[in-house]
């Protein structure tokens, strides 16, 4: 009977790479056989919280993997099911005296991580939590008297004082034993899901994420700062779905970002890259908070907003999904959702705040919208921007700031470059009319549907609702 392997595994999540991955690298260190291995998920078709086109970038990425591994001497074992059954089935099939991980900030993924200590502890083997999705860890970005940041701007100031890990290297090399068996590499299929045609997405790979970081250090951040409410511009980094995956470390983004701007001599590009560090503090900022609060996954952050009374998603909730509201701004970036799976960030803002505040429909509804079709689907940008945009949130925009999206689109895509883009049937639609509501349909775009509320009506009764839910919390009714 063959003698049983001696092993240590690393349990890969949202960390699809192998360079600068600190539980990887910890585990090639121990002189051990390593085993790679990744537990893909076992529910079947639709699901509330991801859909096609991220179940495709995930594919893409753990094929990725799958070959990264092997130039080093691995092999990803790929399993299905619950993660912790998954490893726990492992354990079983050789002498492992080590399992290695990367904390991850999801309350979902930190309860399995719980459940795999437990088990860990009762049969002796040694489980390693390593920090590497943020910058910064929950500790070291509290508080003097250790509690959480409620407000970004205190927040960064103390995170951006702290001292930055440095990337760490790619493993030399590594071997996975024989005896272990993988399934393979998961496909569509393996959730009996589809992949649209419309869709247009980016590819996943750790190779891919790396040239998209190259792209936006030399083209795109150095008018960051000038251009990134612009969506017609390429101005953003389009690295969120790479950071979320961990095909590229928040590390690497910061290193690469930081040395931009130590070497820029031009004050406006230093400016850019710095705009953009800081928007990696909102990144861990979200994050902090939802170590913090993991209950604003349910609920209003701020507690003063629980029960406001939101309409029922009805046909305008379906328009708005479907980029048919009559607002070109709004249709525009609902439209690049559904086809790319990533929006503009300053579209995200006028779309939640359009669903949130015209249509009066619960913030939650558009977070799992979002969830659905972002290939990113950070939970906790995705929470986080949602509560922001609805008033509810941590440092959020006081409900009575309410977006109008025509001036939002006359200051943001004057030209109607981006609008007519992703709604074509536009196209032959002077700029100007683009903005002013309801001329639009006025001898152009007939195709086009009339707006489905009147923003400056939706307006008035929104600030009306929120005062009245606030005077009757408050015992001013």
């Amino acid at each position: 009977m063959p003698e049983s392997p001696s092993f240590i595994i690393h349990w890969f999540r949202r960390d699809l790479r192998v360079s600068d991955n600190s539980s990887l690298l910890a585990a090639s260190h121990k002189g051990e056989k390593v085993v790679p291995l990744y537990v893909a998920s076992d529910w079947k078709k639709a699901h509330a919280w991801t859909g096609p086109g991220r179940q495709q970038f995930l594919c893409e990425c753990l094929e990725s993997l799958a070959g990264n591994l092997a130039k080093l001497g691995g092999r990803l074992i790929i399993r299905s099911g619950d993660p912790v059954e998954a490893i726990v089935r492992l354990l079983d099939e050789g002498s492992v005296s080590e399992v290695h991980y990367n904390r991850d900030p999801d309350p979902h993924g930190r309860k399995d991580e719980l459940r795999l200590a437990e088990i860990c502890e009762a049969r002796g083997v040694a489980c390693v939590g390593h920090d590497d999705v943020a910058l910064h860890t929950f500790d070291q970005t509290t508080k003097d008297d250790g509690t959480a940041y409620r407000v970004y701007t205190p927040y960064s100031k103390r995170w951006l004082k702290l001292e930055k890990r440095k990337p760490a290297s790619t493993p030399k090399q590594l071997a996975t034993p024989d005896q272990i068996a993988s399934d393979p590499l998961p496909t569509l299929e393996n959730w009996q899901l589809n992949l649209p045609s419309h869709l247009d997405l980016l590819s996943g790979s750790e190779a891919a994420a790396r040239s998209r970081l190259k792209d936006a250090i030399a083209k795109r951040l150095p008018s960051y700062a000038q251009n990134r409410d612009h969506p017609s511009v390429p101005a953003t980094s389009r690295l969120s779905q790479d950071l979320r995956w961990g095909t590229i470390s928040i590390r690497k983004a910061y290193a690469e970002a930081h040395k931009a701007h130590e070497e820029a001599r031009d004050p406006d590009v230093r400016a850019s890259y710095h705009t953009f560090i800081k928007e990696l503090a909102w990144r861990d900022f979200y994050l902090h908070l939802l170590e913090a609060y993991p209950e604003v996954l349910q609920h209003e952050f701020n507690a003063d907003y629980r029960g406001l009374p939101w309409a029922e998603p009805d046909e305008k909730f379906e328009a708005w999904k479907e980029g048919h509201t009559g607002f070109p701004i709004v249709d525009a970036g609902m439209r690049e959702l559904r086809t790319t799976g990533f929006m503009h960030n300053r579209v995200r803002m006028i779309v939640a705040m359009f669903l949130t505040k015209d249509l009066h429909l619960d913030w939650r509804l558009g977070e799992q919208h979002f969830a659905q079709h972002l290939l990113d689907g950070e939970i906790a940008s995705n929470n986080g921007g949602w509560q922001w945009s609805a008033g509810t949130g941590a440092d959020a925009a006081p409900y009575f700031r309410i977006q109008n999206p025509w001036t939002q689109s006359k200051r943001f895509d004057a030209k109607g470059e981006y609008i007519k883009k992703w709604v074509p049937e536009l196209d032959a639609v002077p700029a100007k009319a683009l903005h002013e509501a309801p001329d639009l349909v006025s001898g152009h775009g007939k195709s086009y549907p009339q707006p489905i509320v009147n923003h400056a009506q939706e307006r008035d009764k929104t600030l009306s609702i929120f005062k009245k839910h606030l005077d009757t919390v408050r015992g001013k009714a």
